[in-house]
């Protein structure tokens, strides 16, 4: 909040820059900041999807494709002219894909991967130079459960939310030195149209993945609507987490994404321990390591 008096710090609200703001979270999220007086980028590939939210606060709606380097930089240009600096990006651009993984056609998984990762690698490239310059900032990554867990029929969906998951990681333990947090939100389902307008599926379907894949795929669509997530609920959740003093890196949304996460590490941690003797065994003997010392 701004404030008149010349004798007082003046403090601003801060601006927040979202990715894919057409439908789903990042409409959501862009309405509830704009609600609370928050300055936001609010960006789309069809910016006439997004024009109404113009009325609803202090917004700056830019064109953004984040497969086009040119856009990128045209519209992180755009953000600091206009409010000066970005303290929060959401890279909350995606797209899904249903098919098993024999069933999975190229040219649709690298389009996959070119929006899920490679447009959010740009996007973090594009906000780092100004959020390093001022040593603070925040980067909020929209994964999925599915970047903790494997689905059949999101396979390569899975390798992108995975890809999503361990370049965060990193970045987290870079970039935090700097002043700058990094968050993962990891959503089960929630009641956006993701499943219906944003995941294509595979023309080819094998008989042989119908009882796995298949079922799968034909139980996300038939739950399209009626998951049991609320994403205004869930925007809430993520403000309020970016807010905090202590920001999770993992943000699990939902639960089913709690649960499923939680069941994961469960499996992982049995399985870890069935074959502990032999992962150990792997490793030069101790004292081969003091003799070479």
């Amino acid at each position: 909040m701004k404030t008149s008096n010349p004798n007082l710090e003046i403090i601003e609200e801060p601006v927040w820059f979202i990715t894919g703001c057409s439908t789903g979270f990042g409409r959501e999220l862009a309405t509830h900041l704009l609600e609370r007086g928050f300055r936001t980028v609010v960006t789309a590939r069809s910016p006439d999807d997004i024009r109404d939210l113009a009325s609803k606060g202090e917004a700056l709606v830019l064109k953004l494709d984040v497969t086009d380097q040119e856009q990128v930089d045209a519209a992180i240009k755009a953000a600091e002219e206009k409010f000066g600096h970005i303290d929060v990006l959401v890279n909350n651009a995606g797209i899904g894909y249903f098919a098993a993984v024999e069933e999975s056609e190229e040219v649709e998984v690298r389009r996959m991967f070119e929006v899920n990762v490679f447009g959010l690698s740009r996007m973090i490239h594009a906000v780092l130079p100004g959020m390093r310059k001022r040593r603070c900032g925040s980067i909020v990554n929209m994964s999925s459960i599915a970047g903790l867990c494997g689905f059949p029929s999101l396979g390569y969906y899975n390798a992108t939310k995975f890809a999503v998951e361990g370049l965060s990681e990193a970045l987290a333990q870079e970039v935090e030195p700097l002043g700058i947090k990094v968050m993962l939100v990891e959503p089960s389902g929630f009641r956006t149209d993701w499943a219906g307008r944003s995941a294509n599926e595979s023309k080819l379907q094998i008989e042989d993945y119908a009882a796995t894949a298949g079922d799968w795929r034909d139980e996300i669509r038939a739950d399209s609507g009626k998951q049991p997530g609320d994403p205004v609920r869930a925007v809430k959740a993520i403000v309020s987490a970016v807010e905090s003093s202590h920001p999770p890196r993992h943000l699990l949304l939902g639960n089913n994404a709690y649960d499923g996460a939680i069941a994961k590490l469960d499996e992982l941690r049995e399985e870890f321990g069935i074959w502990e003797t032999i992962s150990r065994s792997a490793d030069f003997p101790k004292e081969v390591h003091a003799t070479m010392a």
